[in-house]
């Protein structure tokens, strides 16, 4: 066959989608230039099976060994593929299968926080009435008297100020509204709109998008809503979607453009919740890790891909809507707060607000666990941060039966005497979330069943209890594995089991996040007794039982009264500066005072991370 012809893929749905691309291109990539979502959280490196998807007219593409590693030889029979590893040189028809269904997704919206002295968001509206004394009766004329009758001199009028003056002014009813933000004339409204005056909080992360809908008046939270991150399907890590934005300019548009699509839905369900318009809302503000920041702002991030991992600007920005694409009145503001280096965003800086870190008099440890997981350690006298990459497996993805907290997921096991288990939403049960899987790791070791070094023990010693014993298999790869719950226990017809792959990648993901908080204290010469307590922040932190994240090492080993979960920190830093313009500056402050901690350039992280990765004896 010659190369030059184009192959032609048809994913099937309502309605199929049919592409010509390339010979040799991957059918993930092909899904892509059609429009077709497929998950591919390890970035399309064959490391997962969430690209998943098989052939249904066509030759199959011969399997690879990701293939024969992630699929098995029975689905492998059955003309499954990773859409990442196999190549379309034929016309082929293709169904997307993602590895199991997620409904009812837990996502972490709570916030706690600092109460603010004072609302004081810069956004406040003035009431003017009576223009029938005016001299002139032209637009112009009435625009000068409106300006004349505002309490505060107006630096600059807005362009949509102007036209929405020019209209309302020619025939000017009883009252008009302005709109004012700090020195700047934003909007013209008929009659008085005085009792409508929103801001919209908004934090990106890798996984999921978070919003919040506040009156700006009394800082009165009116609707809170959250998504699944659609940036997923181009990877589940930000060193994935840094390598999918350099593979081809147009992805950092098709980065941004999902990011700006999930927000504007988010902006509208707020309003439907909360009974207004989206032309109601005034001012938002923005947080996310330095990759969300940089890709929700339509700007490449490959320069904190590479060394020295510097992002193109760590200062706050301030946007219209239009410029960034939000369906908001053109002359929104949206605030970006500060980042502080390459991997610590916007996200750790807001974190550090919420949880008053800077005004402690004694030494706390404040982490944000997900797929980058922020550390921040410090008090009033002295602040450091660093970034550890723990990647997606804490939520589930690259675990064999892994799936985010959704129904159907276990979120809580018990490895006693025998082996019990939660499930959300009840039912029964069809993976793992990463919760459980830390429950389960956790067990494991109590009951001898794990060593220190992470193995899984094939011939358990004769402490351990048979009901539990006899769990243990041997996959048919040869791995070994720990059977969660019985094929006839579950919602898919066969064995949800841990695998000794899976353990591993909890041990990677739980080794950075150790190594990172021990290589901040040593950089400020502490050590885990210095700790005053530590404050567990974002979605997996908050759903994660103590006991087993200190048993397996995770967090530091301390009373767990000295724990303490924070809920969205960050969401929470955003609403503050949404709410008041003095926090937007102590932000830019504390984002320079805050020390950056590289932990690849640190001389012993080496050995740290080595050791952080060993379960505790």
């Amino acid at each position: 066959m010659g190369e030059s012809r184009a192959v032609h893929v048809t994913f099937e749905g309502e309605p199929p989608r049919r592409v010509a691309v390339r010979p040799g291109t991957t059918l993930l990539e092909a899904a892509h230039a059609a429009g077709v979502p497929v998950e591919a959280t390890c970035g399309g490196r064959g490391r997962c099976r969430s690209c998943r998807v098989q052939i249904r007219k066509g030759p199959a593409p011969p399997p690879t060994l990701a293939d024969r590693l992630q699929l098995g030889e029975d689905e492998i029979h059955e003309r499954f593929r990773l859409a990442c590893q196999a190549a379309a040189w034929e016309d082929l028809v293709v169904a997307v299968a993602p590895p199991r269904e997620e409904r009812a997704f837990q996502i972490l919206t709570e916030t706690r926080g600092t109460a603010l002295e004072a609302v004081d968001p810069g956004v406040r509206k003035v009431l003017v009435r009576g223009f029938s004394g005016v001299r002139e009766e032209t637009a112009g004329a009435r625009m000068e008297e409106l300006l004349r009758q505002l309490p505060q001199p107006v630096g600059q009028v807005g362009v949509e100020a102007i036209r929405s003056g020019a209209l309302l002014l020619r025939s000017p009813p009883e009252a008009v509204t302005a709109v004012l933000y700090e020195d700047r004339l934003l909007q013209v409204e008929a009659g008085d709109t005085t009792g409508e005056l929103y801001g919209f909080a908004v934090d990106i992360g890798t996984t999921t998008v978070v919003g919040y809908l506040l009156d700006l008046r009394e800082g009165e939270l009116r609707a809170t809503v959250a998504a699944l991150n659609p940036q997923s399907s181009y990877g589940g890590d930000l060193m994935s979607r840094i390598s999918f934005a350099q593979q081809d300019p147009g992805n950092v548009r098709r980065l941004h453009t999902r990011a700006i699509q999930c927000v504007n839905r988010l902006l509208e369900e707020a309003c439907r919740i909360a009974g207004t318009s989206r032309d109601r809302i005034y001012k938002v503000v923005v947080v996310g890790n330095t990759i969300m920041h940089h890709l929700f702002l339509g700007v490449d991030p490959s320069s904190v891909g590479q060394a020295p991992y510097l992002p193109l600007v760590r200062t706050a920005v301030r946007v219209g809507a239009q410029e960034v694409g939000l369906r908001l009145p053109p002359h929104t503001p949206v605030l970006l707060l500060p980042l502080v280096a390459g991997f610590v965003g916007a996200d750790a800086v807001g974190m550090v607000l919420a949880t008053r870190i800077f005004e402690s008099p004694r030494v706390r440890l404040a982490v944000d666990i997900g797929t980058n997981a922020e550390v921040v350690i410090g008090s009033r006298a002295r602040i450091a941060a660093c970034s550890a990459p723990a990647g997606p497996a804490l939520e589930g993805a690259q675990i064999r039966w892994g799936m985010r907290a959704a129904q159907g997921a276990v979120d809580r096991v018990w490895i006693e005497a025998a082996v019990r288990y939660h499930v959300i939403g009840g039912g029964p049960p069809t993976g793992i979330c990463g919760s459980g899987l830390v429950d389960a790791v956790a067990g494991l070791l109590e009951v001898g069943l794990l060593d220190p070094s992470g193995r899984l023990v094939v011939d358990p010693p004769p402490r351990v209890p048979e009901a539990v014993r006899r769990r243990i298999t041997v996959l048919p790869d040869g791995q070994p594995a720990f059977v969660l719950v019985p094929k006839d226990e579950s919602g898919v017809g066969e064995d949800i089991v841990v695998t000794q792959t899976d353990i591993r990648q909890v041990q990677l993901a739980k080794g950075a996040i150790r190594s990172g908080i021990t290589v901040v204290e040593r950089y400020l010469g502490l050590e885990d007794r210095d700790l005053a307590g530590v404050l567990l922040a974002g979605a997996f932190g908050n759903y994660l039982h103590l006991p087993s994240a200190i048993r397996i090492g995770l967090i530091p080993p301390l009373p767990q009264e000295r724990i303490v979960y924070v809920g969205n920190a960050a969401g929470m830093g955003a609403q503050l500066v949404l709410l008041s313009e003095q926090e937007g500056r102590r932000a830019e402050e504390l984002a320079r005072r805050i020390e950056y901690v590289p932990l690849a350039a640190q001389p012993d992280f080496q050995e740290v991370f080595l050791r952080s990765v060993r379960f505790p004896e």
